[in-house]
């Protein structure tokens, strides 16, 4: 008899801690989780590392929210619509938030529009919402020395960006219209993103700078904040409880040349001619 109870008493304590541990097991599942670091840093000159990256943390279930690290001056025109467009389709899936670290501005400001959550820091430098292209002129020096070019052209404007002659008055406003419509794809990006109004983003797309502060009083970031308080808030919108694991990868020049990725070194190092959404300027304390 004794032997019986003592089988039942077992077996009911056993089904308790099975129980419990089962329970355990679900609350961990809920509650923990990942969140990953993307890094942007430096001029944008191709989208394809970072794309690929969110891309790879969007598929993965245990990354609960992804956080952009922007630390940029902004880059090229087509890299940055690429990543902003990947932002945007991944917060359709899981949280993105954006900290931005010492500049986040023109190309930099643009990736970060369509995030779920945008913190800057006080003095973090953003906006710079306009359009740049530079044309080098060396018909002078050319000049000097006696070398003369001589042009071959099927199309009237075909050469108007060459730098071995000054550009016509003509040619500045072919040119003035293309930035124009650029501009204007920015305005609406920004609009878009921040599900603010066109005349609300017009006022302030001439291509100033704003500090964090700044730009959280007109609407362009949401809170003020460093990376830490960043993380906090993307675990809070990912459902995190408890520390989150923080994941990311790291890239450099050396890495890329392990991997013979020739073509992504020589465009971080020598970036060709294109149009770009860029902040030139740098301060420092």
């Amino acid at each position: 008899m004794k032997s019986r109870k003592l089988k039942i008493f077992l077996i009911i304590l056993g089904s308790i801690f099975f129980i419990s541990f089962l329970a355990t097991i679900m609350e961990s599942g809920l509650s923990t989780g990942k969140i990953a670091i993307v890094n942007v840093k430096g001029v944008i000159v191709d989208s394809t590392a970072i794309v690929e990256e969110i891309k790879q943390y969007k598929k993965n279930p245990s990354v609960r929210a992804i956080i952009i690290r922007v630390d940029s001056p902004g880059g090229a025109v087509v890299p940055s619509q690429e990543i902003y467009e990947e932002i945007k389709r991944t917060t359709k899936v899981k949280p993105v938030v954006v900290s931005m670290g010492s500049v986040a501005a023109s190309g930099g400001y643009y990736i970060s529009c369509p995030a779920t959550k945008i913190i800057a820091n006080p003095g973090t430098l953003t906006g710079s919402i306009g359009v740049l292209m530079e044309l080098p002129n060396i018909k002078g020096l050319l000049d000097k020395i006696g070398i003369k070019a001589e042009v071959i052209k099927s199309g009237r404007y075909k050469d108007m960006t060459s730098p071995l002659k000054p550009l016509q008055s003509d040619e500045r406003e072919v040119l003035q219209n293309l930035l124009d419509d650029v501009h204007t794809q920015f305005i609406n990006a920004v609009a878009e993103g921040r599900k603010i109004s066109l005349e609300r983003v017009k006022k302030i797309a001439d291509g100033r700078v704003f500090t964090g502060i700044k730009a959280k009083e007109i609407g362009l970031v949401d809170e003020i904040g460093d990376l830490d308080h960043a993380i906090k808030v993307a675990a809070q919108l990912g459902k995190i409880r408890g520390e989150p694991d923080i994941i990311m990868k790291k890239s450099t020049l050396l890495k890329d040349f392990l991997k013979g990725d020739t073509e992504s070194i020589i465009k971080k190092i020598l970036p060709h001619l294109q149009l770009y959404y860029i902040y030139r300027p740098q301060i420092e304390n």
